[in-house]
């Protein structure tokens, strides 16, 4: 009976150092995300990422709610783009609701609102996020830190470009600008006097 209860202790810390129990030790958390369009009120709020993969029925919905404003174009978001707002919310420690002034854009509201003509708004790789003031310097300083695309910052009217294409910066940020200033938005100020007068 000694000799059972010697041997049993000299594996207990074989088995706590097993792969099975060292990857559920270091799993990676839920990514849980909270958006609203400001032009539409379409919201999503849930866990979109498991750590591991995207979540295709929230990625769906997101995507649902990140459609064009105009005329309610539905395209596929890229996933890249969710977790950069995911990421930047984080590191910035952003608490509640994102409001979305801008996602997709389908050619014909791009081109109505006179959007670059390769603008990442085309593709679903791109989302202008309103802020309250005191929010923007810390989360456009993490966006830009993050290195993991565009940001354009508006301090101005109150919000953050970011898309998961190639990395630059523009608009109000430290060290001038490295792409030009995306020109008014009529659409996006539409979507801010709207937000403006629900909250």
């Amino acid at each position: 009976m000694h000799r059972r209860s010697l041997l049993l202790g000299a594996l207990a810390p074989a088995a706590l150092s097993t792969p099975a129990l060292a990857t559920q030790r270091t799993a990676p958390g839920l990514r849980r995300l909270s958006l609203r369009h400001a032009a539409t009120g379409a919201r999503f709020n849930g866990v979109y990422h498991d750590g591991r993969t995207v979540d295709a029925a929230a990625l769906a919905d997101i995507s649902t709610v990140l459609a064009d404003s105009r005329n309610g174009t539905v395209h596929a978001f890229d996933p890249t783009a969710i977790d950069i707002l995911w990421e930047a919310g984080q590191r910035s420690r952003w608490r509640g609701e994102f409001l979305v002034v801008s996602g997709f854009r389908s050619p014909e509201t791009n081109a109505l609102v006179c959007g670059a003509g390769n603008s990442q708004h085309l593709v679903a790789r791109a989302l202008d996020v309103c802020l309250p003031a005191a929010q923007m310097p810390g989360f456009a300083n993490v966006a830009l830190e993050m290195r993991r695309g565009g940001v354009g910052v508006y301090n101005s009217r109150n919000f953050v470009h970011l898309d998961s294409g190639p990395v630059r910066r523009w608009g109000d940020v430290p060290g001038g600008s490295s792409a030009p200033a995306a020109p008014v938005d009529p659409i996006a100020r539409i979507a801010e006097a709207w937000a403006a007068t629900r909250r």
